[in-house]
């Protein structure tokens, strides 16, 4: 895989490229959709309804001016909601047919969710290093997303950061642009659709892959982040994400 990527000249555009080659392409029944979700599900990735993009870049939910539009989930039950369970996900995905799917984080999963362009610099180094990455998604919104297993709930609570904290902009400047999405919070699941033309979340590297430790991945992905912010990296800063796991 390496070997794909090539040298760091002309690197982002070789990887821009193999990552639009990595797209799907869906059965115009739309099995194919239907199948991607079964998989992420059959992986142990809990899924739950989402909303989806609407004309003039609006989300099918009822609110004006949605901040987050085709990318919340349907219900505030969400976290309750997500499940497994294939026949439940069939049911949702045929009734539903336009709707995108979130999967639940902290239960199973958890998701690092860096900028794109930091995120290619750290696949690249984790698959010459032969390091198991696992699942990886992009978003044409400009993001990369590291599926890996949760670090769980410590037994004291007091040593856990809400993932609230981990994804605010405002609290990343000592590992910028990084975003652990663990308990409380939840991802976009390919197959899903964005406001825009031609605009998706789709994986690069499918959900058949293990899910790894989010720790063999950390240090890459921080320092990755820091370069794409014109920072030196310091591996000894009190990071804004999950504590005491």
């Amino acid at each position: 895989m390496s070997a794909t990527f090539g040298g760091r000249t002309g690197r982002q555009g070789r990887l821009s490229s193999w990552l639009r080659g990595r797209r799907p392409q869906e059965a115009p029944d739309g099995s194919g959709r239907e199948a991607l979700l079964l998989a992420a599900a059959e992986s142990g990735l809990p899924l739950a309804p989402a909303a989806h993009p609407a004309p003039g870049y609006r989300c099918s939910c009822d609110r004006v001016g949605c901040p987050t539009p085709a990318r919340h989930p349907v219900s505030f039950a969400w976290q309750t909601q997500s499940t497994t369970d294939r026949a439940q996900i069939e049911r949702w995905a045929r009734h539903q047919p336009q709707a995108n799917f979130i999967t639940a984080t902290g239960m199973v999963n958890d998701v690092l969710d860096v900028p794109l362009e930091a995120g290619q610099e750290a696949l690249e180094r984790l698959l010459a290093a032969g390091i198991e990455v696992g699942p990886v998604a992009a978003s044409d919104d400009g993001r990369l997303l590291f599926f890996t297993l949760t670090r769980g709930t410590p037994e004291d609570e007091d040593e856990w950061w809400p993932c609230e904290l981990d994804c605010h902009p405002e609290t990343m400047d000592e590992h910028p642009g990084l975003r652990w999405h663990c308990r409380g919070s939840y991802v976009l699941v390919p197959p899903a659709q964005l406001p825009g033309d031609n605009q998706s979340v789709y994986w690069v590297r499918g959900p058949e892959h293990p899910l790894p430790d989010p720790l063999t991945l950390l240090e890459t992905l921080t320092d990755a982040c820091a370069r794409y912010a014109g920072q030196e990296p310091d591996h000894h800063a009190n990071a804004a994400w999950p504590l005491g796991r």
